[in-house]
This record gives structure tokens, sequence and C-alpha cells, in this order.
């Protein structure tokens, strides 16, 4: 919660404590998060930007410095409260955060040795992948013809401000259908793809920077979730190897795979997950490893109608 709303909240708490009518839960606007490492100068936390349409979490660093007191009354069940420096709270909600896909095709090796990945092909395929990022033309689309990276910023949304929540993951299932059947139909070839997302320094950006030269692309992102994209592609191919799970079509980080909005009956957390080692996450992560096909088939009718 905002700095300013911390004379209100104690004089509400002080009213209660009196056992005078009083509702504490009435002031201010909060923020949910679980703290899950207490560093030297930062906490690691989980930040709750949805949990009313969807379960939805990222995760964050607070600083020391932005840090102001922490109050709770655990005899009435007031939970802790975290009162933090209002301008940073308030870029918490404002700066735009990202989803992030690898995407690969299988079976290039052997297409090679066959001379099956001709010129033509090669430009043909790219040629509709044009066509598709026209359509889709909030994703970045970064090819390298047999693989893809694909980039989307969407806002967390903030009332205050008038600006919308515009996290739809649900999208992006759709497009990496699209496609599979685009590399199918042109190489022959089917894909898999890992997807995770988070915070993105380069807020206020554009998706992609494009120098005047033409010859500097920049992401307009740190390495960090490409790190992370790599390290469940990694553990997900040990675990192939090793027969932990099959090859599938999709390997999601879990906080991505949580955010989806599927229908009530599906039952998602029963789902199979293998672990994998994150460079900022403090507990050890996991991947949820399926088809487009099934989750695809699983989301809610309201999401699937946006």
């Amino acid at each position: 919660m905002s700095e300013i709303y911390m004379e209100e909240f104690d004089e509400a708490l002080q009213k209660m404590l009196r056992r005078e009518e009083c509702n504490p839960y009435g002031v201010g606007y909060v923020s949910p998060v679980a703290i899950r490492t207490r560093n030297s100068n930062s906490l690691d936390l989980s930040w709750y930007p949805n949990t009313f349409t969807r379960f939805h979490e990222v995760s964050i660093s607070l600083p020391r410095d932005v840090f102001k007191v922490c109050v709770g009354c655990w005899q009435y069940d007031i939970k802790p409260y975290i009162f933090v420096d209002h301008d940073w709270l308030e870029h918490l909600h404002l700066r735009e955060y990202s989803v992030f896909a690898l995407i690969d095709a299988i079976g290039v090796k052997a297409a090679l040795r066959d001379n099956a990945l001709t010129k033509d092909k090669l430009i043909e395929l790219r040629e509709k992948i044009d066509k598709l990022a026209e359509i889709e033309s909030d994703i970045s689309f970064i090819s390298f013809a047999d693989s893809l990276i694909l980039k989307t910023n969407w806002d967390v949304g903030y009332f205050h401000k008038g600006i919308k929540c515009s996290y739809k993951p649900e999208k992006i299932l759709l497009v990496i259908k699209e496609l599979d059947r685009i590399y199918q139909e042109v190489l022959g070839l089917p894909i898999y793809a890992v997807l995770t997302q988070g915070s993105n320094e380069y807020y206020g950006e554009p998706l992609l920077h494009i120098s005047k030269n033409q010859n500097h692309i920049c992401l307009n992102s740190l390495g960090v979730p490409f790190a992370e994209l790599l390290a469940i592609e990694s553990a997900a191919k040990s675990a192939i190897k090793s027969g932990v799970h099959p090859p599938m079509q999709l390997y999601l980080d879990e906080q991505f795979y949580h955010s989806i909005q599927f229908k009530y009956e599906f039952e998602k957390n029963d789902k199979p997950t293998n672990s994998y080692a994150a460079i900022m996450k403090s507990s050890e992560p996991s991947y949820f490893y399926s088809s487009c096909e099934v989750l695809i088939e699983n989301i809610d009718d309201r999401e699937r109608e946006h």
C-alpha cells in the first residue's frame, strides 16, 4: 500500500482497537503480495495484479529504500500491510510487462540432411510469417527460419489513472497454433514452444527498436526472460532424454500457465509439471507441459471470444 495512506490506516486501526465502528480494509488501495525471500537490501515478492478474473502472479523485487513500515494486527486478523514509496508503487502499476515465447521447428537436422529446406520454401515461410505479423500487430516476430522469438507487451491496469488491464495470455496460444500450421504446411515440420511472462525494463518503448541503418535490432528487453526460456527448454530436453516426460508441443512457466483463464471444470493444477532452474526466482519453479489443442480447447469461452 502507498505511504500516503499510512496515517489514515493508523487511525482506522486505533478506532478498531477502541471497538469503535471502523473498517481498516476500506482504506486506500491494496496490491496483494507474498514475500518469498529476504535479501540484504531487498525482498523478493510474488505480486498478484489480478486475482479477480484470473490467477496472475508476477515476480518482483522490493528495494529496501522504498520500504517505509510494515503494520499488522494478528488479534483482529489484520494481515501485514507493507507501506512503500508512493512513486515506486505507481510505477509498478504504470510500467509495461511482457509475454515471451521461444519457438523451434522439430526435425530440422534431418530436413537439412535430406536437402528439404530449400531457399524457396524458406522464403515462402518468411512471407507467411509476414502476413501473420500484419494481423497480429501487437506481437513482435523475430525469426531465424527454423526458429522464432515472440514478444508482446501488456498493461497491468491502474484504476486511478484510467488504464485497463490488457493481459491476454490466451491469444498467444492461438498464434502458436497458427505458426504450427504454417510450419507444417510449408516445411512439413511441427514446432514446439516455450513461454514465460514478467516485467520489462524498457517500459514506454515500442516492441522493437530498429536503427536508422536497419543493421541494429533491439528487442527492448533485458536478457533475463530469454535466459528463463532457455532454462525451461534445457530442463525439458533433459527430462525427455531421461524419460521423465515425453516430448510435448508447449512448455509453459508456471506463472504464465496459472494466469491463463481456463474453464472451471478444467483441473489445471493436476496437470503434469517438471522443475527448472530460474536465475531470478528464489524458489525452484516448475513448467507445465501440454499441447495447443488441449489448452485452447479448455480456455474459458469468454476469453476465446476476446
